[in-house]
């Protein structure tokens, strides 16, 4: 039959036939008898699929990333046993075996680095590690520091005025196993007194 002549009304009759007879699974495909309408409500929900699964994966990494951090600081936050002493560094703060310790506060002309501590008791520390020592010549400002082996004694620990519930280690003793930077002795012991208010009785 031909429908040319008909201004296209046989057309839309036979596709209403045919979205009738087919139903939304027909030939028409997903669009069904809903035509557009279906369409944009399945486009909708593809749409919520998406924002949700992003959603979701933005949550995941974002809750990963707290997480990560909290771990980070718990691990690398300071633990202070009251029973055990400190030694009080230049900046007036308390440290529990530390890596380095600037001996000159002054000048800063040594300072021990690499410390391997064997102990950290209630009475002494003890640790090894390196003195490096400048030599001054021909004056301080252009000298070189030089490393020096060193066995570190920590000793006498007293209250620590600043913070009358902890104590503080008051010596502390190098032992110089090889070479001896001059004109230091090869077995001396300093005290250790920082601050204006960090007298030794």
């Amino acid at each position: 039959m031909d429908t040319s002549g008909n201004g296209g009304t046989g057309a839309s009759k036979t596709s209403e036939e045919s979205r009738k007879s087919n139903g939304p699974s027909g030939p028409n495909g997903p669009m069904g008898s809903d035509g557009p309408k279906a369409a944009r409500g399945t486009t909708a929900a593809r749409a919520r699929r998406v924002a949700l699964l992003c959603a979701a994966a933005a949550l995941a990494v974002g809750g990963a990333v707290p997480a990560s951090a909290s771990v980070a600081r718990a691990r690398t936050a300071p633990v202070v046993d009251l029973d055990e002493p400190v030694v009080v560094d230049c900046g007036s703060q308390g440290q529990v075996r530390p890596q380095d310790f600037l001996l000159a506060c002054g000048d800063g002309n040594s300072r021990l680095v690499g410390l391997d501590w064997n102990t950290w008791g209630a009475k002494t520390a003890t640790a090894v590690g390196t003195d490096m020592v400048n030599d001054c010549r021909p004056y301080c400002a252009a000298g070189r520091f030089r490393p020096f082996p060193v066995e570190v004694t920590l000793a006498n620990p007293k209250p620590w005025p600043a913070h009358p519930e902890m104590s503080r280690f008051t010596t502390v003793r190098l032992l110089y196993p090889k070479t001896v930077p001059a004109p230091i002795p090869k077995d001396v012991t300093y005290k250790i007194v920082y601050g204006p208010n960090d007298s030794l009785p």
